[in-house]
């Protein structure tokens, strides 16, 4: 081992997987109104996200055949939100918006996550601290007073 490998923290996995084939309330009232003809368009979108949560990073793969990458580095997170709609909190699901200081990506939507999302924000927000405090980085909030 080197001396960066022992000064980089373990990478861990926090979540890994797909949103919920049924996300909503909506959704399962549909699926029943259609006799579960809409099922393969929902499989095929939830087929279509994969989102792997670590405690160095965020990756979301999207696409089915073709496929495209996007990762943000935890450090460059700078604010959550976690929506939990009443259809979604009906059948525990919920979303997580991520802020970054990103140029590509200034915003992470992961949507329809089949897991306690509150939670899931907890050791979010934990990890991206750690992964700030490792790398040195401040985040510093000002407002601009114009006369």
């Amino acid at each position: 081992m080197t001396e960066r490998d022992e000064a980089e923290p373990k990478e861990e996995i926090l979540y890994e997987g797909r949103g919920a084939l049924l996300p909503s309330v909506g959704a399962w009232f549909l699926a029943i109104l259609t006799l579960g003809l809409i099922l393969p368009w929902y499989w095929a979108r939830r087929l279509g996200r994969f989102y792997r949560i670590t405690t160095q990073r965020v990756v979301v793969e999207t696409g089915v055949l073709s496929k495209r990458m996007g990762r943000i580095d935890l450090y460059r997170i700078t604010d959550y939100t976690v929506e939990r709609p009443f259809s979604q909190r009906l059948v525990g699901t919920g979303n997580l918006i991520l802020e970054a200081m990103d140029k590509t990506t200034p915003e992470l939507r992961l949507v329809g996550l089949d897991t306690d999302v509150t939670a899931l924000y907890e050791k979010l927000r934990l990890a991206t601290e750690a992964a700030k405090r490792h790398r040195g980085v401040r985040v510093v909030d000002y407002e601009l007073n114009e006369p």
